[in-house]
């Protein structure tokens, strides 16, 4: 009788999980590596003084809450160690395919003789609706589960040295990668575009998302900062962010409103969306990182769909 193991891409998921009838226990990957610096050696004591030093300073994260919410669940994953087969549950956005193949990094190193297999939600009905797991009823989640893709070692290894690339200080060289269509990942050469217009824009200075929370504050007239905050979740697509992340980036544009009740661009700003100017000079900070890569240190072409280094 084979034994497995879950790993689930967050709390809620998991919860979910555990009112269903699957075997095996359920570990949680809490972590958002999509944001602040990131370090090749997952698990590694360097690696994870990195993480809580980027939680600590940007989202007030304690020291306590972070052992006690991501370092004990990492250990208990640590101490899984005789499980036949370990089933990712993972969803097409940005935020969890970073996670995914920091997990199979993790996993290609300390875990090399289990089965490892994919369930990656998303394009379910052949819509542009995309679902997230939870969106999902508990039919289709045993469905999903069913059809889980089991990974070879090429897929992990491929997936391995995408992490590689995106820890490292140059991201021009993921912008390079183009055989993501040979391995079971459908969803992360769309991540990885997504990732890449992180990069301030050369236009104005503002990276993809920065400049849709400008448009939708022009363009909706919100209320208040809340509804901005829906809207930007509503029209997110492929970035997976929570409403905390876009909190974070809305406040790094404070300067460029003029009002939050009611939402209300500032000249500058709106001469920024319009790029008439840029913003590039005022809000750059050298100690913002995108995985490895410097954020500051890049700019991404619009037009060319090309990062340029500085």
């Amino acid at each position: 009788m084979s034994t497995q193991l879950h790993i689930t891409n967050g709390d809620s998921f998991t919860q979910r999980l555990k009112s269903l009838p699957f075997k095996g226990d359920i570990i949680t990957w809490r972590e958002m590596l999509c944001e602040g610096r990131t370090e090749t050696n997952v698990g590694s004591e360097s690696f994870w003084k990195t993480r809580f030093e980027f939680l600590h300073k940007n989202y007030n994260v304690s020291k306590s809450y972070f052992i006690e919410k991501t370092l004990k669940e990492y250990r208990s994953l640590c101490n899984h160690k005789q499980q036949d087969e370990i089933i990712l549950w993972f969803e097409y956005d940005l935020f969890c395919q970073i996670n995914m193949i920091a997990v199979l990094s993790w996993l290609k190193t300390h875990r090399r003789d289990a089965q490892i297999s994919l369930v990656c939600s998303g394009n379910e009905d052949g819509t542009d609706t995309l679902y997230g797991l939870c969106d999902n009823d508990d039919e289709k989640i045993q469905s999903l589960f069913n059809k889980r893709i089991y990974l070879t070692q090429d897929d992990i290894e491929f997936a391995d040295y995408i992490w590689q690339l995106y820890c490292s200080d140059n991201p021009i060289r993921l912008e390079n990668m183009s055989d993501f269509e040979h391995y079971h990942f459908d969803y992360l050469s769309n991540a990885i575009k997504v990732h890449l217009k992180r990069f301030p824009s050369i236009k104005n200075g503002l990276n993809e998302l920065e400049n849709r929370i400008m448009r939708l504050a022009v363009e909706q007239k919100p209320k208040n900062k809340k509804e901005l905050v829906q809207n930007i979740m509503d029209n997110q697509g492929y970035y997976g962010y929570g409403d905390t992340q876009f909190e974070r980036i809305i406040n790094s544009l404070k300067p460029l409103f003029t009002s939050y009740s009611p939402v209300r661009l500032s000249k500058k700003g709106k001469d920024i969306v319009e790029g008439k100017t840029s913003y590039y000079s005022q809000i750059r900070d050298n100690e913002s990182y995108l995985g490895g890569a410097l954020k500051y240190s890049f700019l991404y072409n619009d037009e060319s769909g090309r990062i340029l280094k500085l």
